[in-house]
C-alpha cells in the first residue's frame, strides 16, 4: 500500500513548493487527466483509493470513461484511430525550469516509456478503449509531431467530455475502486492555495500487458525489467 501525502507536507522535497509544483505539473488543464502509471508496459489493472484527511470543500476527484468516449467517435474516426500507436513516457507532464533541478534527475534516473495501442482492447469486456491521457502521453508514433499535437488535442478533449465524466466528493473513510485500464482521471489542485491537509491511501493491482485492436500487445521501450512490476 501507498500513502498518498498531503502535497503541502512534501514542499521543499524537490527543491519546489506545493504552488509551484502544481503550477509545472499541471500547465494545461489536459495534462492533468492521467492513468495511473501509464508509461509502463503493464499499467495497474485497477487502482483503490482510500481517504483519510480531505480539506471541508474543494478536492473532488474526476474520472473519464474511455470507452464511452471511443463509441462517441465517429465510424471513420474510429477506424483511423484503432491503428495508431503511441509512446508513453514518464515525465511528459512536467514542465521543467532551466538550471540545477533535483526533481527533473529524479524523473530521468527513472524513465520508463512503453508504446501503447492508441485503442486497446479490454481483456474482459472485450470494449475498445481510447486509451489516451495527458500526463504521460508523449506522441502518436508514425505521423509527425504537428500531427500529433493536433490528434492528442482532439482525441483528449473528446475523452473528457462532461457527458463521459463524473464527479466524486471525498469524505473521511470514503473509498473509491476504478478500472485503471479504461479511464483516466484528474486529480484536485482547487484547494492548494487554501492551507487544508489531504492524505490519501492508495493501493494498485498488478495489471497485464494492453493489446490492440490488430492483437498486437504494447511493447517497452525503457525502463527497469522493461517496465514491469
Amino acid at each position: 500500500m501507498e500513502t498518498t501525502a498531503d502535497r503541502l507536507e512534501l514542499g521543499g522535497r524537490f527543491g519546489m513548493e506545493q504552488e509551484e509544483w502544481l503550477r509545472r505539473r499541471r500547465h494545461t488543464l489536459l495534462r492533468g487527466w492521467h492513468c495511473d502509471h501509464g508509461a509502463r508496459v503493464d499499467p495497474p489493472a485497477a487502482t483503490v483509493l482510500r481517504a483519510e484527511t480531505v480539506p471541508p470543500y474543494g478536492g473532488d476527484t474526476t474520472w473519464a470513461n474511455l470507452a464511452a468516449a471511443y463509441a462517441g467517435l465517429s465510424a471513420p474516426v474510429r477506424a483511423f484511430v484503432d491503428g495508431l500507436r503511441a509512446e508513453h513516457r514518464l515525465g511528459v507532464g512536467y514542465q521543467p525550469r532551466p538550471g540545477d533541478d533535483a526533481y527533473l534527475r529524479h524523473l530521468l534516473d527513472r524513465q520508463v516509456a512503453s508504446v501503447h495501442p492508441l485503442v486497446r482492447v479490454h481483456p474482459e469486456t472485450g470494449e475498445r478503449v481510447l486509451y489516451v491521457n495527458g500526463y504521460y502521453l508523449e506522441q502518436i508514433t508514425e505521423v509527425s509531431r504537428p500531427e500529433s499535437a493536433a490528434l492528442l488535442e482532439m482525441l483528449l478533449d473528446q475523452a473528457v467530455r462532461p457527458e463521459y465524466t463524473v464527479r466524486f466528493r471525498w469524505e473521511p473513510g470514503s473509498v473509491a475502486f476504478w478500472d485503471n485500464r479504461a479511464t483516466i482521471h484528474l486529480a484536485p489542485s482547487d484547494n492548494a492555495h487554501l492551507g487544508f491537509p489531504r492524505t490519501m491511501h492508495r493501493v494498485m493491482l498488478a495489471g497485464d500487458v494492453p493489446v490492440g485492436v490488430d492483437g498486437r500487445p504494447s511493447t517497452p521501450v525503457t525502463g527497469t525489467e522493461a517496465g514491469r512490476w
